[in-house]
This record gives structure tokens, C-alpha cells and sequence, in this order.
């Protein structure tokens, strides 16, 4: 007869270990969890602004009128962080280059907070801003 009770025939994981694959996973999925949703609304902005920067009459626009038609291309993105109010409008050689910079952030655990900084540009070829 076989001895089952022998350690060299047994496998899985042990109570601890599974607990602490438990943790990581969950902490993993609170991190996605809070982050995804700041990262798609995050592109939708940076799709919005390539597409004004593409637009052929931004150049006659004034900073009010490039400002309103932000705002109605972000009502139909579904964008609510990000308003016209904070967006940096410089012309450069005469075209007018939309910038916005804003930081997310939301509380993780009890008073634990994830911030993210995030900077867009209608400049196609714009270098990210480094943080300090």
C-alpha cells in the first residue's frame, strides 16, 4: 500500500500562500479598478485636442470659441475632469496650440489617495511635460 500521507506526494498551496496571492490579486484589481477609468477619459481628452488641432478653421478662432468647441466635443466624450476653463491656449507662429494639464486623484484606502498627473497638447509632436 502507498503511504498518501507522505509530503513528497502532496501539492497545492498552503493556506498562507493562497491568502497572499489573495492580497496581490485584489490589490492589483483595486488599482485597475481605479485607474482605467482615469486613463480612458484621459485619451478621449488627448482625441479631442488632436481633432481641434486638425481643424482647418482653428486658426480664425478665437480663445472663447476654441474653449465652447472643446466643450461640446467633450460633452458627447464623456469628459467631466477636464473644462474649458483649464485649458491653455498659446499661438505660436501664428497657430494656436491647445494645451491642458490636470491632475486625477481618488481616495484608495481610508486615507490613502492614487494621484495621477496627466498633460495633453494639440501638438501632435509635443513632448510630455516631466513632473517635478
Amino acid at each position: 500500500m502507498q503511504n498518501l500521507s507522505s509530503k513528497a506526494q502532496q501539492r497545492g498551496l498552503t493556506m498562507f500562500s493562497f491568502l497572499f496571492f489573495a492580497v496581490v490579486f485584489i490589490s492589483i484589481a483595486m488599482l485597475a479598478m481605479k485607474l482605467v477609468p482615469a486613463y480612458i477619459e484621459f485619451f478621449s481628452v488627448k482625441k479631442i485636442l488632436s481633432a481641434m488641432g486638425q481643424d482647418g478653421e482653428l486658426k480664425s478662432k478665437s480663445n472663447a470659441e476654441i474653449r465652447t468647441d472643446f466643450l461640446k466635443r467633450a460633452s458627447v466624450g464623456y469628459v467631466t475632469v477636464v473644462k474649458p476653463e483649464d485649458l491653455s491656449v498659446s499661438r505660436p507662429g501664428g497657430v494656436p496650440l491647445i494645451e491642458v494639464e490636470y491632475v486625477f486623484r481618488t481616495p484608495l484606502v481610508a486615507n490613502i489617495s492614487l494621484v495621477v498627473d496627466f498633460s495633453a497638447s494639440s501638438d501632435p509632436n509635443a513632448a510630455p511635460v516631466e513632473v517635478e
